[in-house]
């Protein structure tokens, strides 16, 4: 790790509005470690970066400097810069790297190339069991799963990875002493006590919008492959891939019923050339690591077996209307037998009235 007189430089390069990534690399091509370009003065420096080089010098971090200073001398909390021998390889491969990444937890894990999951914080209860379900078997399966944390499908992944006993990294878009979305609080404790949480982000950042998308870049350039669960046609989660593809990483996809809006995501990334996966073993035999010794979860009723109810119901979102309509029952008799697959978690009320089994 860095001694705190070369960590102080890096901050003062990182913590002053205005001075973004792109400027800070060009400093760093033109002078070398951050030190370098403090000491080369204010005339040397605006010949490469023009007037901001007056932002540089007349801006004084001290305090924010000490923060994140002092954050780094409690247990399992540590600064990452860019010339760190413990800097993630993967992301040194991605155009725009983070020149600092603020960690809580285990940091060799942000070595493992391991399965991003990412997909709607609006998820269905199926989408919700499905990315479990993948992320116990993957994570089972030795890969380290990567998210964000979010409500929905991230949160889903991070509890699966947990669940197996494996690795998780949660890649967040606020400062890493803050924990968003708060429902998530017992899930952050646990991440940053078995895995990992990483911001590159200053310490204080609240949930800003326009950080969200960009934390996106880190999760695809930590991993070998990205995993949408379900996401709408114009969600972050698409952001995520397109990110991944440029960056030379697998994209897989999820496929879904053509009448849920959570589905259309992954099948405009189909489309565009993701690969379909159905099992998590899909994934790992295309990335080499398929593992016969670890078994695909089951599903709760054998089809064949499966009531004549559940039958109707189909594998999508389905309206009681139509339930009557398939069964020729009316919605008194329905609506009992309903409720008992329900409460035996075979079923999940969703809004508006509908149904959908569970696997």
């Amino acid at each position: 790790m860095n001694d705190n007189r070369s960590l102080a430089a890096w901050l003062r390069l990182t913590l002053i509005p205005g001075i973004g990534g792109e400027t800070q690399r060009k400093l760093l091509a033109a002078f070398g470690l951050p030190e370098a370009i403090f000491a080369a003065g204010r005339s040397a420096v605006r010949h490469v970066i023009g007037d901001r080089a007056d932002l540089l010098f007349d801006s004084d971090p001290t305090e924010a400097i000490e923060k994140s200073l002092e954050w780094t001398t409690q247990p399992g909390q540590a600064l990452i810069t860019l010339a760190d021998t413990a800097y993630p390889k993967a992301l040194l491969e991605i155009a725009d790297p983070p020149n600092v990444l603020y960690v809580r937890g285990n940091p060799a894990l942000l070595q493992q190339r391991g399965i991003a999951m990412v997909g709607s914080r609006n998820a269905t209860p199926q989408g919700i069991q499905t990315a479990e379900s993948f992320a116990r078997h993957l994570a089972a399966s030795g890969q380290c799963i990567i998210s964000g944390l979010a409500l929905g499908i991230d949160a889903a992944a991070h509890r699966g990875a947990l669940a197996a006993q494996g690795h998780t990294v949660a890649v967040i878009g606020t400062g890493a002493d803050r924990i968003y979305p708060a429902r998530n609080k017992d899930l952050a404790i646990a991440i940053a006590e078995r895995g990992v949480i990483v911001s590159e982000f200053p310490l204080g950042t609240p949930a800003l919008a326009h950080n969200f998308p960009r934390r996106n870049r880190i999760i695809s350039g930590l991993a070998r492959g990205v995993l949408v669960v379900e996401a709408a046609p114009e969600s972050g989660s698409l952001i995520t891939a397109r990110l991944a593809a440029d960056q030379g990483r697998e994209v897989f996809a999820i496929p879904g019923s053509i009448h849920s809006p959570v589905a259309r995501g992954c099948h405009k990334l189909i489309k565009q050339g993701a690969k379909l996966v159905e099992t998590a073993s899909d994934i790992l035999e295309e990335l080499g690591n398929y593992d016969e010794a670890v078994p695909e979860p089951a599903a709760t009723i054998p089809a064949s077996n499966e009531p004549p109810l559940l039958a109707a119901l189909g594998h999508g979102p389905c309206a009681l209307d139509d339930l009557v309509e398939r069964t020729g029952q009316s919605a008194d008799l329905l609506l009992p037998e309903l409720l008992t697959l329900e409460l035996g978690g075979i079923v999940a009320t969703l809004p508006g009235n509908r149904y959908q089994r569970l696997a």
